[in-house]
């Protein structure tokens, strides 16, 4: 089961393991290095560890590593209708997040996603005016601790001008926004007076940050382990590979694609 350098097969000697590759997987066969290899469990299916296992640690490890998520605070995912999405809303629910909120577009996952743990659900394409007063509303009348953005650009712009106070009075309040994903746009307006006003903090989850590689590798074995015993739930399309060209710019719709040798 691969993807375009992430893959689920087996080892010469007959182990299952999760792979990577420099040359890529999408293929019967793919080269690898043992020190690239991760043990797969019994109890966890070819395809859903190969769909899980980027957007699984990507987001623990932007609430645990980035965003240092403790127990009781209020977590925002912006794009939780997207497979990485999906997980991160799981994911801070399992770690321990008091509020939960998802925002995203899809009508048909934003429904699901109370099931998932999300306490409330934002549709993200309403006017501005309306979203900000959807996303105040859904934070339970005070700032998030915790944004997960897989978006980036208009939407992001405003959750932030949601942030902040234009009065003097002294306060002390974070709001951790981890940056991971550029959905809807790469840039975005930034006001020096929010920076000030409010305790918006922003931080990058990526190749650029990651923790050590054995940090990695235990948050890849929580995420296999609670796939194992069906604590995460995700979407899986099985295609095989010789119909990768028809699926390549598909929409997943909340799905993850896993092509099939």
């Amino acid at each position: 089961m691969c993807g375009a350098a992430l893959a689920a097969g087996r080892l010469e000697d007959g182990s299952r393991v999760l792979f990577r590759s420099s040359g890529g997987t999408m293929a019967e066969r793919a080269v690898t290095r043992r020190a690239w290899c991760s043990p797969l469990p019994d109890a966890v299916d070819d395809a859903l560890a190969a769909a899980v296992q980027n957007p699984g640690v990507s987001a623990w490890n932007a609430l645990e590593w980035r965003a240092k998520l403790r127990p009781g605070e209020s977590v925002l995912v912006l794009d939780a209708t997207g497979v990485a999405g999906q997980l991160a809303v799981q994911l801070a629910r399992h770690l321990g997040a008091g509020r939960v909120v998802a925002a995203g577009r899809n009508p048909r996952v934003l429904a699901g996603l109370p099931a998932l743990g999300a306490d409330a659900v934002v549709r993200l394409d309403q006017p501005d005016d309306a979203l900000r007063g959807a996303l105040r509303e859904a934070a339970g009348g005070a700032d998030y601790d915790v944004v997960l953005d897989y978006l980036w650009g208009h939407p992001t712009e405003v959750l932030i001008s949601t942030l902040g106070s234009a009065d003097m009075e002294l306060r002390f309040s974070r709001t951790r926004l981890v940056q991971i994903g550029v959905m809807a746009a790469p840039v975005l307006s930034l006001s020096a007076e929010v920076l000030r006003s409010s305790g918006l903090e922003i931080v990058g989850s990526g190749t650029g940050n990651a923790p050590p590689a054995e940090v990695l590798a235990r948050q890849l074995g929580r995420v296999l382990d609670l796939l194992a015993d069906g604590g995460l739930r995700l979407e899986v399309s099985r295609v095989p590979l010789t119909r990768v060209r028809d699926v390549w710019d598909l929409d997943q719709r909340g799905r993850r694609t896993v092509l099939v040798p």
